[in-house]
């Protein structure tokens, strides 16, 4: 018996409807916004103007030189931006709150932020070939289309994108801006700590920063398609019930759990005609293997008699059994017609 919490979730009642979020002409006016920040960063690393000058300072200064002791706690902080923890701990949690909620919104919207995620941050990391800091070949060069894959940082798009993901997915204005400032924290210190250990370039985490907030602003353009998804399923999993219900047998009127042959229903039309007793006689026989005499056939042979399996032929009614040897004696007595020996 469940007396735990899921017997409480059993009676909770529905959550009410939950209203995903519009494009805003604010959210409009930031993602627009966020887009010119974004190429003016892509077209300021291509020039290689100032940009591109203070990433090699911040590189030739060497913060994980200047600051040792931090080293230890910041290789295991910058996993809070790797893309497969993350997405495990984020997806356990929105799994809870579609439970609760009796939707899939929250599991659909993170995975459809996360599809975002790959397919723009690794187009262009791709299509612009950026090589890190430790593998920079020319002092004060952009190194780009060199085959590098870490322009913009992808742990820091990362970081914005699954923890901002909470804060997107909030019911309260209270938790949202709550969360927005968490979210926003932990994204800035993962993207710090790649620099920090030397593995991104200052403008990659500046353009991861700007990666993850686009995907964010956009989603609301895809609550329609994340809606018609979530019914489709929801059709699917119906349908499924449906043709499992129908798969399975129906119940025989009358069937019972012995083992015995079980009364048969018959039609007021046959029972009419002077058939059911023929038919009841016929289900209740028992099906024998071929060649097996049936019991009709054993009975002539014994004098119209019939016989129980593996015993001998049962008398017929009015009949009695032969008395007794009247040569044995009573049991316990000695018999009289012994005869006298000796003498």
């Amino acid at each position: 018996m469940r007396t735990d919490i899921f017997a409480r979730l059993d009676r909770e009642p529905e959550p009410p409807k939950i209203v995903a979020p519009r494009m805003s002409r604010h959210r409009i006016a930031l993602f627009g916004g966020t887009l010119a920040f974004y190429l003016a960063i892509v077209w300021a690393v291509l020039i290689t103007s100032w940009l591109v000058a203070l990433d090699w300072k911040v590189m030739l200064f060497r913060p994980y030189q200047q600051w040792p002791e931090l080293h230890a706690f910041l290789d295991y902080y910058v996993v809070l931006g790797q893309r497969g923890p993350t997405a495990v701990m984020v997806a356990c949690w929105l799994g809870w709150r579609s439970w609760r909620q009796h939707t899939l919104r929250p599991l659909l919207v993170l995975g459809t932020s996360l599809l975002l995620l790959n397919v723009t941050v690794g187009a262009v990391k791709l299509g612009l070939g950026r090589l890190g800091p430790h593998y920079a070949t020319q002092i004060g060069s952009a190194e780009m289309f060199a085959g590098g894959d870490i322009f913009p940082s992808g742990h820091t798009a990362n970081a914005v994108v699954t923890w901002g993901i909470l804060a997107y997915l909030a019911t309260t204005p209270r938790a949202r801006r709550y969360l927005s400032a968490v979210s926003a924290t932990v994204s800035l210190g993962v993207g710090l700590t790649t620099v920090y250990i030397g593995t991104h370039w200052l403008s990659d985490v500046v353009l991861g920063w700007a990666a993850g907030l686009l995907i964010l602003l956009a989603l609301p353009w895809f609550e329609p398609l994340i809606a018609r998804t979530e019914a489709w399923i929801f059709a699917i999993r119906e349908r499924w019930r449906e043709h499992r219900d129908g798969a399975r047998p129906a119940p025989v009127a009358g069937s019972g759990t012995g083992s015995g042959p079980q009364p048969v229903l018959l039609p007021q039309s046959m029972a009419t005609d002077g058939l059911a007793a023929e038919t009841v006689t016929a289900a209740a026989e028992p099906v024998l293997p071929a060649g097996h005499p049936a019991p009709a056939a054993r009975a002539r042979a014994h004098g119209g008699h019939p016989v129980r399996p593996g015993s001998m032929p049962v008398a017929p009614a009015g009949i009695r059994r032969p008395p007794p040897h009247t040569e044995r004696g009573a049991r316990g007595t000695g018999s009289t017609a012994r005869p006298m020996t000796g003498g």
